[in-house]
C-alpha cells in the first residue's frame, strides 16, 4: 500500500570538538534525527590531515559498530541520514559524500534538493569528473571541491549561486567544519556549543542529545565557518529578498521537543489543533490522534473544544521503511500491520480523528474501517494542515500530482471516499495563526502551487511540453498552475 504521508527529507550534523570522541557523539546525534531519514546513515572524521568515512544502508543503530566508530579518529566529524529524493535508495548514494581534488579532501552532507542537479552533473562530467552515484549531493560536494579561493568561505561562497533549490550543508575539511544555509531558509540549520567546541545539527533535539546547549539558528545565506580559530559568520553572496522555510518542518517533520524559529513545536501544533476546532468543530464524544506525529494536535482539539482526549490506535513503532512484502493474508490487512484499535475506547463512540496530513488518501480509509470494525459509531476526520494539491521539489518526497487526492477531489469528495462522516482540513491562515510568524517566511508551494525557485529540470523530468519548461527560466518563478499542465 503507498504511504500517505509525506517522506522526511535527511539529517545533518557536525561537530567541531577537539579533546571529544567526535565520531561518537555524531552517532548519537544522528540517532536523534532519525526521524528525518531511515534508508542510509553515515559519518565522516577528520584528524587535521586526512579524512575518513564510514556510510552504510538502514538505520543508524545498525549502520554502526564500536569497530566502526573507532576507525573513526579526529576532532571534527558530520554525519547524515537519508531519505532519497534525488537518487535511489542505494549504497553508493549513502552520505556524507567525500571528494578528493586538488585542493584537498571535502566531505558534505545535504538535506534538500536541487532543482538543477542534472544542470551541474552533465558540466562535472564533461569537466572529466567521474560520478559514482545518481545524487545531487555528490554534484554539489564536487562544486565546492573544485571551487578556488584563498580561504573555506571563499570557496564556499563562490559555488552557492550555482545552487538552485534548497540546502543546508554540513561540509567538513581535514582542519575545518562549515555550516551552510541556503538564502531561501528552506530547510532547518542550528548551531549549538558543547563546552569549547561547536556544533551544527538540522534541529535542536540533536543538540540537546548529546548535552549541547542551543546558540542560534543558521539565518537563510548564512556560512558559518568553525577551525581552530573558533566560529566566524560569512554572510550570503547573493542575499535572497524572502525566506522559504518549508511549513512542514512545523506541521509534520520536525521532532515536537526541537525549536523552529523561537517556537516547541509541541506547542505550535497544539496551537494548530485549537484552531482546527475553531474552524471545524463536531459534536463528538472522544478525540484520537493518528499517532505519532498527530498526538499534538489532537491534545490541542481536546483541550480548546472540552471533548476528552484519548489514544484509540496504537502504532507499531518498529514498522518503518521495509522492502520486504506482507504474504497476501497480511496485505488485505493492510494498516493493521502498523496500527491496532482499542475498542474500549472507542465502543459507542463518536470519533474525531485528528491527522497531519493525506496526501493520497491510500490509508485514511482503511483506517476509518478499522475505527468502526472497533466500535466507533461515527468518525469525524480532522487534518491540521491545508490540503495538499502541488507535488514538491526541494527534498520532499510527496507525490505526483496525479496522485494527490486534494488536487483531484474536492474537500467534501475526499470524505465520502474515505469513509468519514465528516471531514475538515485547517485553512492556510489558521496554520499561520497557529505558527505566530508571516506567511512571508514560508514556502508554501504543496498547498498554493507558488513555488520559490524556478523548477525547470523538474518539469523536465517529468517530460513536459517544451513550452511550460522554457517559460521556467532562471528568472522566473512558476506558478502551480503552469506546472500542472
Amino acid at each position: 500500500m503507498p504511504y500517505d504521508e509525506p517522506r522526511e527529507e535527511c539529517g545533518v550534523f557536525g561537530i567541531y570538538a577537539p579533546g571529544e570522541d567526535v565520531a561518537r557523539l555524531t552517532f548519537f546525534g544522528l540517532y536523534a534525527l532519525q526521524h528525518r531519514g531511515q534508508e542510509s546513515a553515515g559519518i565522516a572524521a577528520a584528524d587535521g590531515s586526512d579524512i575518513r568515512i564510514h556510510t552504510r544502508m538502514g538505520l543508524v543503530n545498525t549502520a554502526f559498530s564500536e569497530e566502526d566508530l573507532a576507525r573513526l579518529p579526529g576532532h571534527i566529524a558530520i554525519g547524515h541520514t537519508r531519505y532519497s529524493t534525488t537518487g535511489g535508495s542505494r549504497p553508493v548514494n549513502a552520505g556524507p559524500f567525500l571528494v578528493r581534488a586538488e585542493g584537498g579532501p571535502v566531505a558534505v552532507a545535504h538535506n534538500g534538493n536541487l532543482v538543477n542537479s542534472d544542470i551541474l552533473r552533465r558540466e562535472l562530467t564533461e569537466q572529466g569528473v567521474q560520478l559514482t552515484s545518481t545524487t545531487d549531493s555528490e554534484a554539489l560536494t564536487w562544486m565546492i571541491a573544485l571551487s578556488h579561493g584563498r580561504d573555506l568561505a571563499t570557496r564556499v561562497r563562490q559555488v552557492m549561486p550555482r545552487f538552485v533549490g534548497a540546502y543546508s550543508l554540513a561540509i567538513m575539511t581535514p582542519d575545518a567544519l562549515v555550516g551552510v544555509r541556503d538564502p531561501l531558509g528552506v530547510r532547518p540549520l542550528c548551531l549549538g556549543r558543547l563546552g569549547d567546541g561547536w556544533v551544527i545539527a538540522s534541529e535542536t533535539c540533536a543538540l540537546a542529545t548529546i548535552g549541547a546547549t542551543f546558540e542560534r539558528e543558521i539565518e537563510p545565506g548564512e556560512i558559518v565557518v568553525i577551525d581552530a580559530s573558533g566560529a566566524h559568520s560569512h554572510p550570503a553572496p547573493q542575499p535572497s529578498e524572502r525566506h522559504a522555510m518549508c511549513l512542514f518542518e512545523f506541521i509534520y517533520f520536525a521532532r515536537p521537543d526541537s525549536k523552529l524559529m523561537g517556537e516547541r513545536l509541541h506547542l505550535v501544533r497544539q496551537r494548530m489543533g485549537a484552531e482546527l476546532w475553531r474552524e471545524h468543530p463536531a459534536d463528538a464524544d472522544v478525540v484520537i490522534p493518528l499517532p505519532d506525529s498527530a498526538v499534538p494536535a489532537a491534545i490541542g482539539y481536546a483541550q480548546a473544544s472540552g471533548i476528552p482526549y484519548a489514544e484509540g490506535l496504537i502504532k507499531n513503532r518498529y514498522i518503518g521503511r521495509t522492502f520486504i512484502q506482507p504474504d497476501q493474508r497480511l496485505r488485505e490487512q493492510g494498516v493493521k500491520l502498523k496500527f491496532n484499535a482499542l475498542p474500549e475506547a472507542l465502543e459507542g463512540k463518536r470519533v474525531v480523528l485528528i491527522d497531519d496530513t493525506i496526501v493520497r488518501g491510500t490509508t485514511s480509509r482503511p483506517i476509518v474501517e478499522l475505527l468502526r470494525q472497533s466500535g466507533a459509531r461515527e468518525v469525524h476526520m480532522r487534518v491540521h494542515a491545508p490540503p495538499i494539491m502541488w507535488p514538491c521539489y526541494l527534498g520532499v518526497d510527496m507525490a505526483r500530482r496525479d496522485e494527490l487526492i486534494a488536487a483531484r477531489m474536492s474537500v467534501d469528495e475526499i470524505g465520502r471516499t474515505i469513509g468519514a462522516d465528516s471531514i475538515g482540513y485547517l485553512s492556510l491562515e489558521g496554520l499561520l495563526r497557529a505558527i505566530a510568524l508571516p506567511r512571508s517566511r514560508f514556502c508554501t508551494a504543496c498547498l498554493t502551487g507558488e513555488y520559490p525557485v524556478p523548477i525547470q529540470m523538474e518539469l523536465e523530468r517529468l517530460a513536459l511540453t517544451p513550452r511550460v519548461a522554457a517559460a521556467a527560466s532562471p528568472a522566473s518563478t512558476l506558478t502551480g498552475e503552469q506546472a500542472a499542465h
